[in-house]
């Protein structure tokens, strides 16, 4: 986290451009219903910050999910968060006050978080995975193989291949010359923001596309590798109880890695590939992709990891001071 906070927002951007500003659209086409589309946005904000934050809260006050499985999953509600306040606070603001302006560097900013948090997020469900791998295929020594040293390392590769790889992005960017300033989105995108420059985008197009088959092709190898080892390993139980118990212990990270790459891989094909669908229908896609496993991910770990749900039952449940006694008139004493 320190590295994050260590870019200088000068760093993002060149002295010919810095007092240019962006108009964000919006939602092409359905500008008359921004105020009425406010209301999910804002719903899925609520339920976003509360999910994530409860889950977090958990792992924070409640000594028996202090392990290094929960340390990562704690990591990866950071990073939903991110993603999502880099979004939606904006997203509001646009559709409550017609705050359609941003400035260049704020742009670039917002572009930043939003893309190096979906980088980190995908590095973490490689750490899962790999966490899954050891605790199906060699549970005996699981804590010895993943402790918090190899779960911190984990996280800080996750970290860092965001760092490393969203960083030049805004770095090519600033050197381009825009002469176009209407982005028709609702955030700054980086191929939206590639669209709106009139000099050599070449590079920055080519770059894009390199980290995004980098990102979704060597991670999704290694959590497909991963789980034909705990395939393997399940089918070679000879219980069937034994071979249900343990896929279950999976099912919740294969759940959040298809709500996290199966819109990824939609939303590239779409704004890249140039497959013809309505911009309105194309833009609210895009701000799904970025929100579904914001909001699903607490959603799906609290249902299917009885650790969480049952401590979460615990404070939800938890009685009152007051005591009834049946046999007394006066309720409680």
């Amino acid at each position: 986290m320190p590295l994050i906070f260590a870019i200088h927002p000068s760093m993002l951007i060149s002295n010919h451009s810095g007092a240019m500003t962006f108009t964000l659209l919006g939602i092409p086409g359905l500008e008359a219903q921004h105020l009425w589309l406010s209301i999910p946005f804002s719903t899925m904000f609520v339920v976003i910050l509360m999910g994530n934050g409860s889950i977090l809260f958990l792992i924070a006050t409640e000594s028996s999910l202090q392990t290094p499985m929960y340390f990562l999953l704690a990591l990866l509600m950071v990073s939903d968060l991110v993603s999502s306040l880099a979004v939606l606070p904006r997203l509001l603001c646009l559709f409550w006050f017609g705050a359609h302006d941003i400035d260049i560097k704020g742009c670039l900013i917002q572009m930043f978080f939003i893309h190096f948090s979906s980088v980190v997020r995908s590095g973490l469900l490689v750490a899962m995975a790999f966490d899954r791998y050891v605790a199906v295929c060699d549970p005996l020594r699981y804590s010895t193989i993943l402790n918090y040293t190899v779960a911190g390392q984990l996280a800080l590769a996750a970290f860092a291949k965001g760092l490393f790889l969203i960083l030049p992005m805004p770095l090519l960017l600033q050197r381009l010359t825009f002469c176009k300033t209407v982005i028709p989105h609702t955030y700054c995108d980086h191929m939206a923001v590639v669209k709106m420059a009139c000099s050599h985008t070449k590079p920055s197009r080519i770059y894009g596309v390199f980290v995004f088959l980098l990102v979704l092709g060597l991670d999704l190898l290694l959590i497909g590798i991963s789980y034909v080892f705990i395939l393997h390993a399940v089918l070679c139980l000879s219980s069937r109880e034994a071979t249900l118990k343990t896929l279950n212990t999976c099912s919740a990270h294969f759940f959040v890695i298809l709500i996290s790459y199966v819109p990824a891989l939609f939303s590239f094909l779409t704004h890249r590939l140039g497959l013809i669908i309505p911009p309105h229908a194309h833009i609210l896609l895009a701000n799904l992709y970025l929100l579904t496993s914001s909001l699903f991910n607490p959603i799906i770990y609290g249902i299917k990891m009885k650790e969480i749900r049952g401590k979460m039952a615990k404070y939800l449940c938890r009685k009152g001071p007051l005591v009834t006694n049946p046999g007394h008139k006066g309720g409680s004493k």
